[in-house]
């Protein structure tokens, strides 16, 4: 035995708590490359193998050679708290910069100088925060013993969870001193990914993120690559298909509590993880639902109490994802499935990692493929986007422009603005500075034939999802020949190789209580309190605080398009495709309950509708309905104004309200109606609200007219 692999026995068996561990296949190896050969390593290898004991043991060796801390890129505050709580276990000092602990950045900064810390965790995000990128990093990678970058699938744009920002690492990798080692690490990469990662891992000095990469055969530093074998074991693997999500909610409600331990269910949508969650709690099922909407604290808190089993299960998004890490968690189901195999198997990861037997069960649902579309065609950058931000900033002469002032001079909300920012920023086009953004002026192209590419390679991926449901092998071995595993053989556990593990029957009272969740109806429709920053700019003289006597009351939809149960109804009324009618008598007994729970301080007394391009008939029916049942005046629908709203939907707030501002009017008719009515509260009937500024600008001008609160209704809100 060498005295590296010795010592790095040694401080294994101290990480795990057990004196006869040793090393799987591939780690000392790893280790070595680091620690001896001082080369660069991809290590591809299942989830549970032990990649994080390979980085922590390295270090230690490493720190003992006199080598500066670690700096590991890790993706999620999960992830981090996990690692963080892992590397003390292993006598490994570290510490995290990111955005949920800023009260203990000093603190750490003065670790670090001190040489208090073994291996600093930070986010890829943070590696491009001004202050932190210009005046911190560059002190790091002067004394940079080792560069972990974990999950570095999200490297590669070829990825099932690609982050741009992930991509500036190959920028850092080509900054590390002569003999510094890097370490790759995923369990969750094909072929094509392996290399795409490997090529910017041996990214050599001068090679940025917009260059071609150097491989061993290209002029890079040479990288070599662990992979090992991607079956587990431990899973047993299931697809049962049922009619909607009816039946879906009712087999939960029925065979929960038969899941073995305590474990993780998948939703596709924050809302279908909430509903999921409340219908779960209301049975009696101690579940709390986790998404990228829940409070950060929150989300600590779940994830602690998941670990400890004092609950049965967390309803998540992939908010709960990479690196989780609890040993013997007993199941994970899908309500609704992942867009490609490897994303599954990324999240079927988290059960049976240090237990001899787990349970992994998808539910897909119909209305899957669609909601695969529309996150696939949300990620990707376009020309013309991309060309309006550039031009945007160049014309701001060299001055920063915030996130913020930027919107309301390109038509995007802030998540894909923001994300476009991040893609143009990696190929060099815009720079983050202190106060916001700048062009750099350097030459941008946009790459349309790889955007096609990629976006082929996700549609294929997709028809890969739907194939390992319907596939009538093992589905293990499917799973890893969807990675590229050659080693892939019948697991004899799977659905497949034996019978169905599952039942797949309901109760009666569960199919009736799941009925009942998926038929409740309401959504607050909160009121617009603030006019969009910049609107000024696009020729509305509108600023601050919309004025208390113009806004709206909170009022209500029936569901919102994701709802798990009208927002199918609703999205097949809402498709393109669909013709304009009255709503059925089941949609409008739906939206008298909505009313009848609404609780408001003061009856409405007359009903006004907003006017409809595409469903006329539609609102016609639901006003004239609401009237009818209540007694109450039907006044009508206010005027479109030169053919009504302009654009289409979607973009940021200041856009959408240009679209609609001075479009509709109250007209002579609709005036004398409503000259009744002075003081009086009205409801206001629309179809579909997104952004609620075509209900906020029509509010307004009947609050103009003199009446008094004005509630608004919509059949559905967008999300």
């Amino acid at each position: 035995m060498t005295d590296t692999r010795a010592a790095a026995l040694e401080i294994l068996r101290s990480l795990v708590g057990r004196d006869d561990a040793d090393f799987h296949e591939g780690q000392f190896e790893a280790i070595e490359t680091l620690v001896d050969a001082r080369k660069r390593a991809l290590v591809v290898q299942r989830t549970g193998w032990g990649k994080s004991a390979v980085y922590f043991v390295a270090t230690l060796l490493l720190r003992r050679q006199g080598a500066g801390p670690t700096i590991l890129v890790s993706p999620l505050l999960a992830l981090m708290r996990d690692q963080v709580a892992a590397a003390a276990r292993a006598g490994v000092r570290a510490v995290s910069i990111n955005s949920s602990n800023a009260h203990e950045w000093a603190e750490v900064l003065q670790k670090l100088r001190d040489d208090e810390v073994d291996v600093l965790l930070v986010s890829p995000e943070r590696l491009n925060n001004p202050s932190f990128r210009d005046e911190q990093l560059p002190a790091l990678i002067a004394r940079v013993g080792l560069l972990v970058v974990d999950e570095a699938h999200c490297i590669s744009d070829w990825g099932h969870d690609f982050r741009p920002d992930y991509r500036r690492l190959r920028d850092l990798i080509a900054e590390m001193p002569p003999g510094v080692p890097v370490l790759a690490t995923t369990a969750t990469a094909n072929s094509r990914v392996v290399t795409d990662v490997a090529e910017q891992v041996g990214a050599a000095a001068g090679v940025g993120a917009g260059q071609t990469a150097g491989g061993p055969t290209t002029g890079g530093a040479e990288v070599v690559t662990i992979r090992g074998p991607l079956a587990r074991a431990s899973l047993r693997l299931g697809v049962l298909r049922l009619p909607d999500s009816r039946a879906r909610l009712a087999w939960l409600l029925s065979h929960l509590a038969e899941l073995p331990g305590s474990g993780i269910i998948y939703t596709l949508t924050v809302s279908a993880a909430e509903d999921t969650a409340r219908m779960l709690r209301e049975a009696g099922h101690p579940v709390r639902a986790y998404t990228g909407q829940t409070d950060t604290a929150e989300r600590e808190e779940s994830e602690g109490m998941l670990k400890r089993n004092e609950v049965k299960a967390l309803v998540a998004t992939s908010a709960l994802g990479m690196g989780f890490d609890k040993p013997d968690l007993g199941f994970v189901l899908h309500l609704g499935a992942p867009s490609s195999p490897v994303a599954y198997y990324q999240q079927v990861g988290r059960a049976g990692r240090a237990t001899a037997n787990a349970d992994v069960l998808l539910l897909p649902g119909v209305e899957d493929e669609a909601i695969w579309q529309y996150f696939a065609t949300s990620s990707m950058p376009s020309r013309h986007k991309a060309e309006a931000v550039l031009g945007a900033l160049s014309a701001h002469g060299g001055s920063p422009l915030s996130t913020p002032a930027l919107e309301a001079r390109v038509d995007l909300k802030r998540s894909p603005l923001e994300l476009l920012l991040k893609v143009l920023d990696v190929d060099g086009a815009v720079r983050r500075v202190t106060g916001g953004w700048v062009a750099t002026g350097q030459p941008w192209v946009y790459d349309e034939d790889r955007y096609e590419r990629i976006a082929a390679a996700r549609l294929s991926e997709q028809q890969a999802m739907i194939d390992y449901e319907r596939t009538t092998g093992c589905r293990m071995e499917f799973l890893q020949r969807a990675l590229d595993d050659d080693t892939a053989v019948a697991c004899g556990r799977c659905d497949n190789c034996t019978d169905a593990w599952y039942p797949s029957g309901v109760a009666d009272e569960a199919a009736a209580a799941a009925a009942a969740s998926l038929d409740r109806v309401g959504v607050a429709l909160e009121p617009r309190a603030q006019w969009p920053t910049g609107v000024a700019s696009l020729g509305i003289d509108v600023r601050g605080n919309i004025p208390v006597g113009e806004r709206l009351g909170t009022g209500r939809a029936l569901a919102r398009l994701t709802d798990l149960g009208w927002g199918g109804p609703l999205r097949d009324l809402f498709a393109v495709d669909a013709p304009d009618a009255p709503a059925s008598a089941a949609m409008t007994a739906a939206c008298f309950r909505v009313l009848a729970d609404w609780g408001w301080d003061e009856r409405p007394a007359a009903v006004v509708s907003v006017p409809s391009r595409r469903h006329p008939l539609l609102v016609d029916s639901v006003g004239r309905a609401f009237a009818d049942a209540g007694r109450l005046p039907w006044l009508g629908s206010l005027d479109l104004v030169g053919g009504g709203p302009v654009g289409t939907p979607g973009g940021n707030s200041a856009y959408r309200l240009s679209s609609v501002w001075d479009r509709f009017a109250v007209g002579p008719a609709l005036a004398a109606a409503l000259a009744p009515f002075a003081g009086r509260p009205v409801l206001l009937v629309d179809d579909l609200a997104d952004s609620r500024w075509t209900l906020t600008v029509a509010g307004r001008l009947l609050r103009r007219q003199g009446v008094g609160t004005v509630l608004p209704f919509a059949l559905a809100l967008r999300s």
